[in-house]
């Protein structure tokens, strides 16, 4: 066995096995959101910590059309001191709810992104979420863990390799943006 091969090969087994619906179902979900005036914020750990950065910065920058509400956007994973103290102060599984408790407005959406799909932290924040009014989203992957069942929309990875999942969960952030601004164009 090639492990280039194959790791080729699982990655165009995970892509194949997304359902497209789903992804129109978040982009939709968050240009209605926006519409309405609702920010988004973006939450995950190591790779998915990345992630969350990497499709908040393309939803504020990829998504811009003149005309049209620009997204409010923040990856609760960019604020590194604060991150930092909640979770020394308080415990690492209260470094996400405790700043969304600060920003969180009725009805804002959450983006919690968890290759296991049990973190913690990002359970803690969508828990938050949902005894709020908010919108929750949850990427995950494996057997979609805790977060497959807490979010109130999910996109489950179909791959047991954690690499493979982050890979597909950036091309899913790259999906709804580029949906997003094909949908804005059209207007």
């Amino acid at each position: 066995m090639d492990f280039i091969l194959d790791y080729i090969d699982g990655l165009k087994k995970a892509i194949v096995a997304l359902e497209p619906d789903r992804i129109r179902h978040l982009a939709e979900l968050l240009i209605n959101e926006n519409e309405k005036g609702k920010a988004i914020f973006l939450c995950g750990n190591g790779g998915s910590a990345a992630c969350a950065s990497h499709i908040a910065n393309d939803l504020a920058k990829l998504t811009i059309i003149p005309n049209h509400r620009r997204f409010q956007v923040i990856a609760l994973t960019d604020n590194i001191p604060l991150l930092t103290a909640w979770a020394n102060d308080n415990g690492y599984e209260h470094c996400f709810v405790e700043p969304l408790k600060n920003l969180y407005k009725e009805g804002d959406v959450l983006i919690g992104i968890s290759g296991s799909g049990n973190s913690k932290n990002v359970l803690n924040a969508v828990e938050f979420m949902n005894n709020n009014r908010g919108v929750t989203i949850g990427l995950t992957g494996l057997t979609g863990g805790k977060l497959a069942t807490l979010a109130k929309n999910v996109i489950q990875v179909r791959s047991d390799n954690m690499q493979i999942i982050e890979d597909v969960h950036v091309a899913i952030g790259h999906l709804i943006c580029s949906y997003i601004y094909h949908i804005f164009m059209r207007k």
